[in-house]
């Protein structure tokens, strides 16, 4: 089967990665594994690039031949085929950047996701007037269409929130975002009811840092981790002024998990939190 004309997506991009770091572990060149397969090194680099679709039990015949042993990860890589099937963001492929399909894809499959939050409040919880007065504001200026596009594939990514079989979420905000008033008064004020509603819901978390805690161990952006069946499949999304990175490494990982725990640390439980925000929202 020739190598896919649609670039691939962010999960086979990472299976491709983590077929390569098994094979580089088991001490394999491409060329001699694509030898011991019974296929090309070209076939094996295309698998490791996302580039070529790949079967379930192609990864684990892959697996066996790495010598891995790690039958939970195993199972995740193999889950992680499927075949070509996209999701709904594949309709913004052409209209918003790659790492909004990447997000959303993210976020779609993860088992669980946490987030940190210094000034502005997580796209998943946002209403859609707030997500607007945000990218009403972006320098250079964005057109009409450009801004209610962001808006509609904002909303549409709340989906994960819903539904049956809702994700899990643990957002750490700091009370400067819910001070911001983005959209004016009225904006603001249905923001933060709508974050009270949402921190009802039993799957959902909403802890504040408040004012003179004196401790913040992160430079500012924000941080999503998306946790994945296993956790060596993690990802986690650090946003800057210009950009978003997307970071797997292991000691990355574990290095945002510990900056996230003692955030976490440092915050309110839910309730006081709702309080707190209760408070500010009583104040617009």
């Amino acid at each position: 089967m020739p190598p896919s004309k649609v670039p691939p997506t962010i999960r086979q991009r990472r299976l491709g990665a983590e077929l390569r770091r098994l094979r580089e572990q088991a001490g394999l060149s491409a060329t001699r594994a694509g030898e011991l397969h019974g296929t090309t090194q070209a076939r094996i680099s295309g698998i490791e690039s996302g580039g070529y679709p790949v079967s379930a039990e192609r990864v684990r015949a892959l697996a066996r031949l790495y010598s891995c042993t790690d039958q939970a990860l195993i199972d995740a890589l193999a889950s992680m085929t499927g075949g070509r099937t996209r999701g709904w963001w594949e309709e913004y492929r052409e209209i918003l950047p790659a790492g909004a399909l990447e997000l959303a894809e993210l976020e779609h499959f993860a088992r669980s996701v946490r987030i940190a939050s210094a000034v502005h409040l997580p796209g998943l919880l946002q209403t859609a007037d707030h997500a607007r007065a945000l990218f009403q504001d972006v320098v250079p200026a964005l057109s009409p269409p450009e801004v209610e596009h962001l808006v509609s594939h904002r909303i549409k990514r709340q989906a994960v929130l819903y539904g049956e079989r809702p994700t899990p979420l643990t957002a750490i905000i700091h009370e400067a975002a819910l001070h911001m008033g983005f959209g004016g008064p009225k904006v603001a004020q249905e923001q933060l009811r709508h974050l009270l509603t949402m921190n009802e819901q039993e799957h959902v978390s909403l802890k504040v840092i408040p004012f003179g805690t004196g401790s913040y161990p992160s430079s500012g952006a924000g941080i999503v981790y998306f946790a994945a069946e296993v956790p060596q499949l993690d990802t986690v999304q650090v946003d800057t002024d210009t950009h978003s990175e997307f970071v797997d490494a292991q000691p990355q990982l574990a290095r945002y998990r510990a900056v996230l725990d003692k955030l976490e640390s440092n915050a309110l439980e839910p309730v006081p939190s709702r309080d707190l925000i209760h408070g500010i929202a009583q104040t617009l």
